[in-house]
């Protein structure tokens, strides 16, 4: 049976952090293998901050594989039609922002996994499978195993539930959306604040309390702060987006040549 390990749980359950790349620029294969060229585990392919559609977020998550990068996506929300339509056609992992409640939590899982773990209605011919044409049984066991459900705190709401939606079954991580917990915590851009430092702390020690689930931070991309939260526990990371990566070594070269001209 052809499996394809998902990297980024691969990484995490031998304990070690999973990096990846947000994806709002890409609309090419390529960016499979520029993010494995850049050492990251995973890419997060947004559909929810950037104007792609199915089709082209099917065709990156296909180029994944060839890499050995695993193609998760974020979708708008927990009703999104279109989010098993992806996991079948070969995206490993859904991330769900702004969850709020153990009950949205549940729904998500409950939408991406098989029974007994939830309600995904089966087909045959899965990508991660090698299009084998495996009994269903088998076939939903290692989907089950290998697929990711990332949930997104982003509010003081999901905060406050933050311990409920890490016990839920199925889900393998949870994740803060650090940009917008601070802008709705009335503390936006504070990244290196006491609050954000006692919200770390406080999402490792509950993974750790419902066991085998997974810490995970982006939006605060400062490479001291991202490698205390793997330091501390931190599991999975969003290093920073295409289009910021592209912007800040393009903007470090302009200002360097710009420089070089005005020193001669």
């Amino acid at each position: 049976m052809a499996i394809v390990e998902n990297q980024a749980l691969k990484r995490m359950r031998a304990g070690e952090p999973a990096l990846g790349m947000q994806l709002r620029l890409g609309r090419s294969g390529e960016v499979a293998g520029a993010a494995r060229a850049s050492g990251h585990d995973w890419v997060m392919i947004d559909l929810q901050h950037s104007g792609m559609d199915v089709a082209t977020a099917v065709e990156i998550s296909l180029a994944c594989y060839g890499f050995g990068v695993t193609p998760l996506v974020r979708i708008p929300d927990v009703e999104y039609a279109d989010a098993i339509r992806l996991l079948d056609a070969g995206i490993m992992g859904v991330i769900l922002p702004d969850v709020r409640t153990a009950a949205q939590a549940r729904r998500i899982v409950e939408r991406c996994k098989f029974v007994p773990v939830g309600t995904r209605s089966v087909t045959v011919g899965y990508v991660a499978l090698g299009y084998e044409p495996l009994p269903v049984s088998i076939a939903a066991q290692a989907l089950n195993n290998e697929t990711l459900v990332v949930c997104m705190i982003e509010s003081a709401e999901g905060l406050s539930n933050l311990e409920e939606i890490a016990a839920v079954e199925g889900v393998d991580v949870v994740h803060l959306g650090c940009n917008d917990l601070l802008m709705d915590l009335g503390i936006p851009g504070q990244f290196d604040g006491p609050e954000l430092r006692e919200i770390n702390v406080r999402l490792i020690k509950a993974c750790r309390a419902a066991g085998n689930k997974f810490p995970g931070s982006g939006g605060d991309r400062n490479g001291p702060r991202q490698r205390s939260f793997i330091e501390a526990g931190g599991r999975f990371v969003t290093t920073d987006s295409d289009l910021r990566f592209m912007v800040a070594e393009a903007l470090r070269r302009t200002n360097e040549l710009r420089g070089a001209s005005v020193a001669s």
